[in-house]
């Protein structure tokens, strides 16, 4: 390993979080342990040891902030770390870093198989290192919730079992259902044929339920007048339930209910909650995706019937404001077919036509097959640099068991060797199928242009809410109109269906129609059409 240890003033961070992203990660203290093995054995001089437990997916650890700090200000000029992982998760650290090696004032970082010193190459892996650590901390996230949005769909609640119900523990994973507790769900079922009598206030039947039933929650604790409040205001005992609260997405069950709909609905009645909004079994198009613009609530949905007086039934759907952050929110409710005729009208602005989703796809592969010559020259000099850097160790190995190099000799230069051989394995996964899967997203995005307005057209409430999702984030009502922010690729589309519309409108007053050979042509002289730089659809796949 190449170290300069010559006045540098080193501080060894350890770092280990509660959550899940750390199962498999060291100890703090075996970390601090092997570190300071590593450092005795390389001759450092540690100026100080900091600790932390504390997740490095968002900026403002206190510890490693007194690190920054100190660098800064020339109290320290180096790091030693486990891994690059310890150092940061996001992008705001992984910058901070970087340009700390850019002024100067970071000299290195040193973990047990790698030495980051200020050279393009170094910062370039650290970086490479750290987004690949948020990669994984946000797939996880994105894992997480596709897994409990799957798992609501199939009818199961991902989340503590109410009073009366019990999780499955021993069910795989991903599979874990609610069951009926057996010592407590008929004494539930008591408590709500209790409260339809209309005979009980909720204090009564909490005396009730502690003094008559003996019953306790699975902790073993009293049931408090509000637990049971909470409990008779639960649409989970009819079998549906909201998910994530107050998203406006309700799931029918599969669990057993305790008591009916009609049975829901008049506690309610009985609790002074007439007014108050309930789940029907319907589902709704654009659910889970819209937020308040004025208070930045999520934005729900509920049927109405109108009846006119010649006695003609109407049905409207309206989205409007849960207002669960603010409750004098002014937004007005708009009605879904006003909200499908905006969405539509964004949909007009990348639509393509099938002749040049096909043409430009053929356009692309032949641009790929042009570099592929070039690229292949690239791989094979990357695969000859990895088997002669796995021979370099081979024969380090050798010399060390003959005897012609010492110890630390050995240690130094396979260090090093190692450290190549990473870098190496990077670039060589990075390398492999990287072009394919590019050209399938990029058939993906012209696919979407192409049948994303008829699809969502003809298709029902599960189409039309994946195409808005796909079609843009942070989408924002206010005053009765949606705003979408689309993905930097669906603007790509935008500008490329304008050209594309201003080609087919110039042909179309011609009496006889051009050939799909000649549209090509004109395709193929349009400067905009041939080089939409930068398409990286984001789509759930």
């Amino acid at each position: 390993m190449e170290i300069n240890a010559t006045k540098t003033k080193y501080i060894l961070y350890a770092r280990k979080s509660s959550e899940s992203e750390d199962r498999q990660v060291l100890s703090i203290d075996s970390q601090v342990d092997e570190l300071k093995s590593l450092s005795s054995r390389s001759g450092l001089s540690i100026a100080e040891v900091r600790t932390e437990a504390h997740s490095a997916k968002a900026p403002g650890r206190p510890v490693f902030e007194s690190i920054v700090k100190d660098i800064e200000t020339g109290k320290a000029q180096a790091m030693i770390v486990w891994n690059a992982d310890r150092l940061s998760r996001n992008s705001v650290d992984t910058g901070r870093l970087i340009y700390l090696f850019d002024l100067g004032k970071l000299t290195e970082i040193i973990t047990p198989t790698q030495v980051f010193k200020n050279t393009p190459n170094d910062k370039f892996l650290l970086n490479l290192l750290c987004s690949q650590a948020k990669l994984e901390n946000d797939n996880k996230g994105i894992n997480v919730k596709r897994g409990l949005k799957a798992k609501c769909e199939r009818g199961i609640y991902p989340a503590p079992a109410p009073l009366g119900y019990l999780n499955d523990k021993y069910a795989l994973k991903g599979n874990k259902t609610i069951t009926k507790d057996p010592d407590r769900f008929d004494i539930v079922r008591k408590l709500f044929d209790l409260m339809l009598t209309g005979k009980y206030s909720v204090a009564k039947l909490e005396k009730i339920a502690d003094e008559q039933f003996n019953l306790k929650t699975p902790s073993g604790g009293r049931l408090s007048d509000t637990n049971l409040f909470l409990i008779f205001n639960n649409s989970f005992y009819y079998g549906q339930f909201e998910y994530p609260k107050n998203s406006g997405n309700w799931y029918k069950g599969v669990h057993e209910p305790i008591i009916t709909e009609d049975e829901f609905d008049r506690i309610q009645v009985i609790l002074g909650n007439r007014s108050r909004p309930r789940p029907k079994g319907r589902i709704f198009a654009f659910t889970g995706l819209m937020r308040c613009g004025e208070c930045k609530s999520m934005i729900t949905a509920e049927k109405k019937t109108k009846r006119q007086k010649n006695g003609k039934i109407h049905f409207y759907t309206y989205y409007h404001c849960t207002r669960s952050q603010n409750k004098n929110c002014t937004q007005k409710s708009v009605e879904e077919k006003e909200l499908e005729k905006q969405i539509a009208k964004t949909l007009d602005r990348v639509e393509i036509p099938e002749d040049f989703h096909f043409w430009a796809m053929k356009w692309y592969r032949q641009a790929n097959e042009q570099e592929a010559e070039s690229r292949k020259v690239m791989l094979s000099q990357y695969q000859q640099s990895y088997k002669t850097c796995i021979n370099k160790i081979d024969t380090l190995i050798d010399m060390r068991a003959g005897g012609e190099i010492n110890e630390q000799e050995f240690r130094e230069k396979k260090s090093k060797a190692v450290r190549d051989k990473f870098k190496l394995e990077e670039l060589l996964a990075d390398f492999g199928d990287r072009v394919s899967k590019w050209l399938e997203k990029a058939d993906k995005l012209f696919k979407f242009s192409e049948e994303a307005k008829k699809s969502f057209t003809k298709g029902g409430v599960d189409t039309q809410h994946d195409i808005l999702h796909d079609l843009g984030s942070n989408l924002y009502l206010k005053d009765k109109l949606l705003d979408v922010s689309t993905e930097k690729p669906i603007l790509l589309m935008q500008e490329l269906s304008y050209e594309v519309r201003q080609i087919h409108k110039a042909i179309e007053p011609h009496k006889i129609p051009l050939s799909k050979t000649e549209t090509e042509r004109l395709y193929a002289r349009n400067p905009v059409v041939v080089a939409p730089r930068g398409i990286e659809p984001r789509f759930n796949g």
